[in-house]
This record gives structure tokens, sequence and C-alpha cells, in this order.
């Protein structure tokens, strides 16, 4: 654990003194693109704090190939430098929409050599879990396509998700802390001879970083992670993701109440539940407007918030409050029995759900009756 918090810290220290010079160098040179309709900020604001994140994640990737204990993850393993690799990659296509504004289909094309870089030499999908039984991907190219597939899905619900200040970074805190706490968990519970894992220390690395930028990006922001920030946030949940699902036969996972098939599924979705259902639902919304599913618009997740009477902080913190619902509801489920945990989660939720509502209920409680 405290190898993994040192790469964690690493990671904060280097992301927020980066930060620091990624807004002296952004303001300077005015790399900020013009205020659109759907933004919430009235004042130009750099948008390079996705390079900031990064320099935390490669210095701290860097320094762990070389201290004690999480150096056995790259022993003999490419796949840390593959995952880099792809992470690299992102950033630069991400600076370029950030200060270019490309066309989509051009971004996409990035995100997909991205994407590809990390399932050929990174980290590749072996397994789909399934009840009762996982099913396992004999094919090569099907592991890449479905590997580079599920990349491209995170990557794009992350930036989808971007869009208040704090937001991605905030939900990447707390999701990321409930997926580290998991993988660390069913690794110290297992028979092993090595306990390093390269999931836990991405999930270490990434939650440091964004620590180190939200001090920054906290309403009123003074930088934007823009699309590099959060695609690679993106690929990297989604690179550690795979490497936990793959871990479903490994006995890792036994542990689990007896539920070792559902874990792996549910604490991906479970984190990224709130950036692939505002993904899902943007694309639904676009499509059926005869737009395409990559044009931006104001009808996020994070807007109806604040349409229905919340304030920019408050529709930030319950968007925190849901993911740490959703993710350390999943995470309960590897160390407790399941049905209390169900049943806490059932009631959670509705409680959120009340909560979330309660503007638009007070609102309607409010009318005349005539």
């Amino acid at each position: 654990m405290i190898m993994y918090l040192l790469m964690g810290l690493t990671a904060a220290v280097v992301s927020y003194g980066a930060t620091w010079g990624a807004r002296v160098v952004g303001n300077r040179l005015e790399l900020h693109m013009p205020i659109r309709s759907r933004d919430m900020h009235s004042t130009p604001v750099s948008r390079l704090g996705g390079v900031a994140i990064f320099l935390g994640v490669l210095v701290a990737l860097i320094v762990a190939s070389q201290s004690f204990f999480v150096k056995d993850i790259y022993r003999h393993n490419f796949s840390p430098w593959g995952v880099l690799a792809g992470a690299t990659l992102i950033v630069l296509v991400g600076v370029a929409d950030d200060l270019l504004d490309i066309r989509w289909w051009v971004k996409l094309i990035g995100q997909s050599a991205a994407a590809l870089v990390v399932a050929i030499w990174g980290v590749r999908m072996t397994i789909v879990p399934w009840v009762p039984e996982p099913i396992f991907l004999e094919n090569e190219m099907i592991r890449i396509v479905l590997t580079a597939g599920l990349i491209v899905t995170t990557m794009n619900a992350f930036n989808f998700i971007d869009g208040l200040d704090g937001l991605a970074a905030g939900v990447a805190i707390i999701g990321g802390t409930a997926f580290f706490f998991t993988a660390y968990w069913v690794h110290r519970n297992a028979v092993l001879l090595d306990y390093s894992d390269l999931a836990t220390l991405l999930m270490a690395v990434v939650v440091g970083s964004c620590i180190g930028f939200l001090p920054h990006n906290w309403f009123p922001s003074k930088i934007f992670m823009g699309d590099s920030g959060a695609m690679l946030i993106g690929l990297l949940f989604a690179a550690a993701g795979i490497v936990s699902t793959g871990q479903i036969t490994s006995g890792l996972y036994d542990r689990a109440n007896g539920i070792s098939t559902v874990i792996p599924i549910l604490l991906p979705f479970a984190v990224l539940f709130l950036p692939l259902l505002d993904l899902g639902l943007a694309v639904v919304r676009r499509t059926a407007r005869g737009r395409s599913p990559w044009s931006a618009d104001r009808g996020h997740l994070h807007h109806k918030l604040l349409d229905i009477g919340y304030s920019h902080r408050t529709a930030v913190i319950l968007m925190y409050l849901w993911t740490a619902v959703l993710s350390f509801g999943g995470l309960a489920f590897a160390v407790f029995p399941w049905q209390p945990v169900l049943a806490a989660d059932i009631f959670a939720t509705l409680l959120m759900g009340l909560v979330t509502a309660w503007p638009y209920l007070r609102r309607g409680s409010d009318e005349p009756v005539a």
C-alpha cells in the first residue's frame, strides 16, 4: 500500500506544479479556445491542464519502474509502457483539439490509433465477464478490436462529462479511489508470490494526478483539463479495467463472497456509470435530432442539474455524491455479503434520486392549485 501511495503522491506533486506552469504558458501565449455558447465560463481559460495531468502520470510511472515492489510490474512485461505510449498519443490528439478544434472524425481517428497502441502493445481483453462462466476470447484480432472499442468508448464518456469546473477530475478521484481499493484488496487477500498489480498502480497515479490538478480546476476554474486530460483519464481507467477483468480466472476474485464473476463487471461500470450514461444519452439525443453523435450541445447531465436550479458548485458536488454511491457501492460487494450491500445500495440510490429531483419537486408543489 505504501509504495502505491508514494507513487500517487509523486503524481500529485508533479501534476500540481506542472499545472502552475501550464497556466502561465497558456495565459501568456493565449492558448485557449474562443468562448462557445455551451461553455459555462465567461472569460478565456487555458485548456492545457491535460498536459499537466499527463506529466504527473508520466513521472510517477517512470519512478515506479525503478522503485521497490512496484517495479515488479515492469519485469518481463511491456504492458505499462504500451499503456503509456497510448496515453502519450491521446494527449497529443487532445492538445490538437483543444487548440485547433479539429473535426470530430479526425479526433475519432486519433482516439482509435491511441486505443490500438494500447491494445497491441499494452493491455488486451482476453475474457468477457459473464454469468455463470466468463467467455474466453481466442482470436487475437477480436481481442484487439474489443479492447480498442472499449477504450474509445471510455475516453469519450469522460470527455462528455467534462463540462463543469472540477467535475471530471473529482469524478475520477472518487471513482478511481474505489477502483484502487478494490484492486488492492483482492490482491492482498489472495495467495500470491507477487502482490504488485498494474491496475492498482494505474489507479494510484491517475488519482494522484487529478488530486494535484483539482485545486487549480475548482470553481471558478483557473485552467481546464481539456480533451487531452479527459481522454487521458478515460484511457487509463479503461486500461485498468481491462487488467482487472483479465484476472477473473486467476483466483483473485474467488474471495469476493461467492460472486467472483460479477465484481469485475460491476465495479468498472459502477465507477463509469455516470460518464457512460451521459455518453449514451448524448448519442441518442443527437442522433434523434439528425445530428452527429459527436456534435456538441448543452444537454448533458450537469447542464440539466443547472437547469432545474442547482448552482455550479452544488451541481458538481451532487455528481460527486452520485459517483461515490455507485463506485463505493460496487466496492462493498467485494468486501461484504451481497444481500445487505444490495439493500444499502438501493436505499442510497433512492435517497440520491430524491435529493437530485428535490428542486423540481419543490417547484411543482409551489404551483397554485387551480
